[in-house]
């Protein structure tokens, strides 16, 4: 087997399906803060931060009960399952529809972008929902590589819809909401017809397993909704309390962070499968092993990204946003960022652990912690500097409180130590580049014989 094919495996197109959305989120990015108006970026990103709560609210309270429910069921089970996340689903994406219409009658605003957006944010939050589902069964199937081609088609078909607009000179606020509108009924048309959402499984649905998920989803709902909230209310309050120019100055450091991301992502999607049959099969020093294992790989593994990120910062923000943000606290703010960006590996596998043995409340508690202490760090940190950086700074008291939490309710549960966490993921990873050096140099033998 050549080497190619030994290191694409589900771990290597997780990564890849994890990595897609957000670099080509990052290119999306980058033609805008090119080619829009200041204030109009400064707008879009508050209308993508106003849905990405809205969103994160059926994706939180469906997306872990199905994995969990969903992953290592029967096929019967889980068609069951399957069929009462859509029926659950629709009932969470009518109700938003709903309000929103009543506030675009009855909600008279002089602002033009926000009379946009509510017109149409409930079209967009009905069109979603086939491709949201169908993003949260890929991965509990293990069908990475369908999810890679899901998120290129969306990521890639946004990044086409900009371009379109860039080269006729129509690239406006709403413009580009009505091109986010187009390209996601493509994505869940796509998810549809592959039969990728499983749309006909809503026929199997049933009232005890709805109940399931939704007395699960009930905490991670609160989980998601707080975690979203961690970065979406700097936002909302640099909105309050700067100009609207500030908000997307604010929130390009935020996009960068994504490259840290990425991995996370992808380690956390093929870890929770593991997990849950860890705890199924009773298996407590599995559950602590496979922890341990993924949070101390992706640790070290960031730490030299991280130190790279550092210091090239700033040229990165010059040629992905151009020089209108060089002399912005964009640079400064980013290299806060990435002092506590060692946290977050620990912090989120720490929260996915106690989801996934059954503490969702704990998980729930430790991510509204986290909210309140970012809440109260940024307005102390404006009241203290009276700049971004304030706001940036609570960044960091917030990720090492979860952290802590996480780890203090864990060890009631779970055998394990944080030095546990960085020896074994050293051990791991460095196991990993071994495997696979010696395999490319066992197939370079085999080409020269």
């Amino acid at each position: 087997m050549s080497f190619l094919k030994k290191i694409v495996n589900k771990h290597t197109i997780s990564l890849l399906s994890n990595a897609s959305m957000p670099l080509i989120g990052m290119v999306v990015l980058s033609l805008m803060a090119h080619n829009l108006h200041k204030a109009d970026f400064g707008n879009y990103i508050f209308f993508l931060q106003t849905f990405l709560l809205t969103d994160t609210f059926r994706t939180g309270f469906m997306q872990t009960s199905l994995m969990k429910f969903y992953a290592g069921a029967s096929k019967r089970q889980a068609a069951n399952v399957a069929g009462s996340a859509w029926h659950i689903g629709f009932i969470i994406t009518i109700v938003f529809v709903i309000v929103d219409l009543l506030l675009y009658l009855f909600f008279k605003s002089g602002n033009p972008d926000v009379v946009a957006t509510l017109k149409w944010f409930g079209v967009i939050y009905l069109c979603t929902l086939p491709s949201a589902i169908a993003s949260w069964l890929l991965p509990a199937e293990e069908k990475f590589n369908k999810l890679l081609i899901l998120q290129v088609v969306n990521q890639g078909g946004f990044l086409l819809c900009i371009l379109t607009l860039i080269i006729f000179h129509q690239i406006t606020f709403e413009t580009v909401i009505k091109c986010y509108l187009a390209n996601n009924i493509i994505t869940s048309s796509v998810a549809i017809f592959a039969g990728w959402s499983k749309v006909r499984t809503i026929k199997f649905r049933t009232t005890k397993s709805m109940k399931e998920l939704a007395h699960f989803g009930k905490f991670s709902v609160g989980t998601s909704l707080a975690s979203t909230l961690l970065s979406s209310s700097d936002t909302f309050i640099i909105k309050a309390m700067f100009p609207v120019e500030f908000v997307g100055i604010y929130y390009i450091p935020q996009r960068l962070l994504e490259v840290f991301q990425i991995p996370i992502r992808s380690f956390v999607a093929t870890a929770m499968p593991e997990l849950s049959s860890a705890v199924h099969r009773g298996k407590n020093d599995d559950v602590a092993r496979i922890m341990k294992k993924y949070a101390g790989m992706l640790t070290v593994l960031l730490i030299p990204i991280a130190v790279v990120s550092f210091m090239i910062g700033g040229l990165v923000i010059h040629l992905l946003f151009g020089n209108k943000f060089d002399h912005t606290p964009a640079v400064t703010i980013f290299r806060i960022f990435i002092c506590y960006v060692i946290l977050i590996p620990i912090d989120r596998f720490f929260g996915v652990t106690l989801d996934i043995i059954g503490k969702p409340h704990l998980n729930m508690i430790k991510v509204i912690l986290m909210l309140i202490v970012n809440i109260t760090g940024d307005f102390i940190g404006i009241y203290l500097f009276h700049n971004l950086y304030g706001v940036a700074i609570a960044s960091l008291f917030t990720f090492l409180t979860g952290a802590i939490f996480g780890y203090w309710q864990l060890k009631k549960h779970l055998n394990f130590t944080i030095s546990d966490i960085f020896t074994l993921g050293y051990r791991e990873l460095k196991e990993v580049v071994n495997h696979l050096l010696h395999k490319k140099a066992g197939q370079e033998n085999r080409n020269t014989l």
